[in-house]
């Protein structure tokens, strides 16, 4: 009797997990190798905002503990990120780090408005095309952040890079049951070690913590003046941070063939970020290349290995720093190529793709891809995206109404058809498809085949009943219902057959 199969819905269960030791393990050692992999990007992350290493640490650490309680979205792995580094910098180089915690937990405390009056929803209104953009850039992003650690390096780092991407690419052939990114880390980790290669190692990238983050208050005066200071970069954190997030999101939903709560996790975002600021942190949002590494790479489906990689971050960077600081930025390197690798969205760009797919599409995903590599800011691509996507759908739209016209000679009669979708776009040009002048005294419009969308079309078909009653004609529309009354207010000795409800 074959046993029962297993469905998405329960690989992801907390409850279900702890029942079965494969899939615990599984989710235990998914969170130490995003931990491994965390540590060296919150210290980068936290040279950028020119802050203390420890400050991104905290961030990562306190993010991911929290959002495996608060989030919307199992597995998806939250921590200080680039994006709000790059954001919160020039509030650092002006004010200092305390206006930096009070900045965090404002942008914390939007993202949770935001989630309430459900922003998260217009999250529908993204199309494909700007997904598969948003996934590219970001594959090519994590490529790109890479390259400083292979440039200018001693030789040594070229063979234990490949050895690093040659064990991921190839240990998931000799065993599933751990992590092929951990296998990578442990044997060059132990080559570098036992042979004493000389390479640019974790500790490079700057001091880890020696002591446990603790409750603070941000030490800035409680003002307007202070208000003024942290607005505008809370409010560019809070968006920014909430879009990658949720896009994220959608995402790992794709790859797990589950729905994530995405009002849940605006919300989760939110409180993450104001614990991380209340206990000395950078913030962040969800972080693709660790949340596949954690999905993708290591096979996580549950909160658990959410939690265990902030928790295992934690334990890492202040009670075993000196070991941590042993391993070699190569195969780090190599886990994060690896990443960028499976995150691109290679169907995308295959030959077979582009010539199926129409045009348009392409386009707008390139549209979203370059503005997004080249400015590193992922509001920027998708939002010209997003813009890009609009643009062609209105244009397409656009010419799904026609008008028909026919004359009936024994009423005098004539009667036109008007069929499609009726907004600004197709109603632009919609009175110079009639011919006044050449139409009889009685003129029927049939708008029952059409839908009016916008008060620009009412306008149109204001514009051909004046056009026709200044030529002593008699218009009748058909289908015409509230709340679109054509446009200017008649006398009753100037109202006509327009006027009136369905005929």
């Amino acid at each position: 009797m074959s046993a029962p199969q297993v469905t998405p819905a329960q690989r992801q269960s907390v409850r279900e997990t702890f029942k079965r030791p494969a899939w615990l393990r599984t989710e235990i050692l998914a969170g130490l190798v995003v931990a491994l992999a965390l540590i060296p990007e919150a210290i980068a992350f936290a040279l950028i905002a020119d802050v203390d290493p420890k400050v991104g640490l905290y961030a990562a650490a306190v993010m991911a503990m929290s959002i495996a309680f608060v989030g919307g979205r199992p597995a998806m792995i939250s921590a200080a990120t680039a994006a709000t580094a790059l954001v919160i910098a020039p509030v650092v180089a002006s004010h200092g780090v305390q206006y930096l915690f009070a900045t965090v937990i404002l942008a914390g405390m939007l993202q949770i408005l935001f989630g309430v009056i459900g922003v998260a929803k217009l999250m529908r209104f993204i199309p494909q095309s700007v997904m598969t953009g948003f996934v590219n850039a970001l594959a090519i992003l994590i490529f790109i952040a890479q390259l400083p650690d292979l440039i200018d390096v001693p030789w040594a780092v070229y063979p234990l890079f490949a050895l690093g991407l040659a064990i991921i690419f190839l240990w998931p052939r000799v065993s599933a049951a751990i992590p092929a990114p951990l296998v990578a880390i442990v044997v060059v980790t132990l080559l570098v070690i036992i042979f004493s290669i000389d390479v640019p190692t974790v500790a490079d990238k700057g001091e880890l913590p020696n002591e446990l983050p603790f409750f603070l208050i941000p030490d800035v005066p409680f003002t307007l003046e202070t208000l003024q200071i942290i607005l505008p970069a809370a409010l560019t954190m809070a968006i920014v941070g909430l879009l990658e997030s949720l896009m994220t999101a959608q995402l790992v939903d794709k790859i797990t063939d589950t729905p994530s709560n995405k009002t849940r996790e605006s919300v989760g975002q939110g409180t993450s970020n104001i614990l991380a600021g209340f206990f000395g942190g950078m913030g962040g949002c969800a972080m693709i290349g660790q949340t596949m590494i954690n999905v993708r790479a290591s096979g996580a489906r549950t909160r658990i290995s959410t939690f265990i990689a902030g928790l295992a971050l934690m334990i890492l960077a202040v009670g075993l720093g000196d070991i941590v600081g042993m391993m070699p930025m190569a195969v780090l390197v190599a886990v994060m190529v690896y990443v960028s690798y499976a995150t691109f969205e290679w169907h995308s760009i295959a030959p077979r793709t582009l010539k199926n797919m129409p045009v348009s599409e392409t386009v707008i995903m390139l549209i979203t891809v370059i503005p997004t590599v080249v400015t590193g800011n992922l509001a920027v691509g998708v939002g010209l995206g997003v813009l890009a996507a609009m643009i062609a759908f209105v244009r397409r739209v656009s010419h799904f109404a026609h008008v028909t016209r026919s004359i009936d000679d024994a009423t005098t009669t004539a009667t036109y058809l008007v069929t499609g979708q009726l907004f600004f776009a197709s109603s632009h040009d919609l009175a110079n498809q009639f011919e006044y002048a050449l139409d009889p005294d009685n003129v029927v419009i049939d708008l029952r085949q059409a839908n009016i969308w916008d008060q620009s079309t009412a306008a149109a078909l204001d514009a051909i009943h004046e056009r026709y009653t200044e030529r002593g004609k008699a218009v009748e529309f058909l289908g015409l219902r509230k709340p679109f009354p054509l446009g200017r207010q008649r006398t009753n000795s100037e109202a006509g057959p327009a006027d009136s409800p369905d005929v």
